[in-house]
């Protein structure tokens, strides 16, 4: 039977997008479809507002993988500068280093502030929480409860939605794992005492890392998605924008996809393909399968972290040197602030600065539903709170709503997900999940893409050879022997989890 695409790809986000462009390297038969009638990218897209252009969240442009580095280049090889990454954490009224300085952020606190904290870190190991289970009482055990209500507590239940008793201990360890206020607080003493030396020997070289900068196109990460689109249409490639899918059912005897798309203007299309590459979030897409799965109900159990920007238009050039300042004051709803003309010069106009207030929420919460000028008022109020900027330099303003923009990993995602992908891969064959939302799993952009890029291989190869769940932070991907079976060295990153408490009686 003949089909309208040989792949049909669901998404053009940096995995969508990724798939389609290796999968045009060898063949025209794609297509491409995103629910936005305007923006290529998803979360990493660029957008445009008047003679200013800015980021959705921040994206900085490093990865262990030279494979993804060299497609980066490979898309947009003339448009990458590099950027000097500083960002800092704010609370009562002072900035400190991120990652955090432990002898910075004591001198900082003041002698009083300080002298509580170094005695509640005593208490601390002193008597430490037996077998703690939850973020509180490991950041406790670790630091003191003084340091975790200053550090840790307001900005981790900003971003997350959840209370800091209620995250799996678990995600701690993995996230601060290694630090101890003790030996950082000794270390920087000895430091600071030691007689200073050259700081290096007259013509050695200077070695930078990627803590010290980055990579970043010139006109914000939209600009490496367009490049993608445009070359992937290039090839014989279709991206239908505006399009959002209705209905997805797999023929079993003749292993074709049937699908039913709606379009901006509620008219509707069908296609038929061989194979369906998905990044559209996995709650809804097991909706959209008919006959419906029995894992939906796991599907349906699936959540999502949502956020606000409101990037804050500034008569004055060079406000900070910051990409971005981490909120930790309780004081403001803002979780972080972007600096988009840290990111790119380009990104502004000449003697003028954009802000981007980032504020973590639920679609359908208060603060979702606030109309656009209260969020814009509230913004500019808590920005001079911060003391940054003057809200009368504030000359114009936007607001953008990102849906989805994060799964949230509460204690029961990984049991729901193994079901789902369990079901899926049973049944359907040539169903491909990718990304950070086809995969409700924790992704970056260079994770993402490196999904895409296996599943790009499977197909054109025409078997599984790549199992892409097994892309993490530190995995290594080859192919092994005959068989072609991957190994991977393992490494995932764990996330915040709900505590599991027992149940009495």
């Amino acid at each position: 039977m003949s089909v309208d695409v040989e792949v049909f790809v669901i998404g053009a986000g940096p995995a969508g997008l990724t798939a389609a462009y290796c999968l045009t390297k060898e063949m025209s038969s794609v297509v491409v479809i995103e629910k936005d009638p305007v923006y290529v990218g998803g979360i990493s897209r660029t957008v445009h507002y008047k003679d200013f252009m800015f980021d959705i969240g921040g994206h900085r442009f490093f990865s262990k993988s030279k494979e993804v580095v060299d497609l980066w280049r490979e898309i947009l090889p003339d448009d990458f500068i590099e950027r000097p990454r500083l960002s800092r954490i704010f609370y009562g009224g002072r900035f400190y280093s991120y990652p955090l300085n432990a002898f910075e952020a004591l001198r900082n606190l003041g002698v009083v502030r300080s002298a509580a904290c170094m005695l509640s870190y005593a208490c601390a190991k002193a008597r430490p929480v037996p077998e703690s289970k939850t973020f509180h009482d490991w950041v406790r055990n670790q630091f003191g409860e003084k340091l975790f209500s200053i550090f840790f507590k307001t900005y981790t239940e900003k971003v997350w939605g959840m209370s800091c008793d209620e995250i799996s201990a678990d995600w701690a360890a993995q996230r601060i794992k290694g630090l101890d206020l003790g030996v950082a607080v000794a270390n920087a003493l000895k430091r600071a005492l030691r007689p200073r030396r050259a700081a290096r020997k007259e013509g050695a070289p200077v070695v930078k890392t990627l803590i010290e900068s980055f990579q970043y196109p010139r006109k914000g990460p939209g600009m490496m998605w367009e490049a993608a689109a445009r070359k992937i249409v290039e090839r014989g490639g279709k991206i239908l924008m505006g399009r959002e899918l209705q209905r997805l059912a797999f023929d079993s005897e003749r292993r074709i996809w049937r699908i039913e798309v709606a379009t901006a203007d509620g008219a509707s299309e069908s296609y038929t393909a061989r194979h369906v590459v998905s990044s559209a979030p996995l709650r809804e897409l097991m909706d959209k399968l008919a006959p419906r799965p029995i894992s939906s109900l796991h599907a349906r159990a699936l959540r999502y972290r949502d956020f606000i920007t409101v990037a804050l238009m500034v008569r004055k050039g060079d406000l900070f040197a910051d990409n971005w300042i981490y909120i930790h004051d309780p004081a403001v709803k803002v979780g972080r602030v972007q600096n988009f003309g840290s990111w790119s010069p380009e990104m502004v106009p000449a003697g003028m600065s954009c802000l981007g207030l980032e504020y973590f929420c639920f679609e359908g919460d208060a603060l979702w539903d606030a109309a656009d000028a209260d969020l814009i008022a509230l913004a500019k109020d808590e920005i001079a709170h911060i003391g940054l900027v003057d809200a009368a330099d504030v000359v114009d303003a936007c607001v953008v709503r990102q849906p989805k923009a994060y799964p949230v990993y509460d204690d029961h995602y990984r049991d729901n997900v193994a079901m789902i992908r369990l079901d899926l891969e049973s049944s359907y064959p040539t169903l491909h999940l990718i990304g950070r939302n086809g995969m409700h799993k924790y992704n970056n952009q260079d994770h993402a893409m490196m999904t895409a890029m296996l599943t790009a291989r499977n197909i054109l190869a025409d078997e599984r050879r790549y199992d892409v769940w097994d892309v993490n932070e530190d995995a290594e991907y080859h192919e092994a022997g005959a068989s072609g079976v991957q190994e991977a060295l393992r490494s995932e990153r764990l996330v915040p989890q709900r505590v599991k408490r027992a149940v009495n009686g």
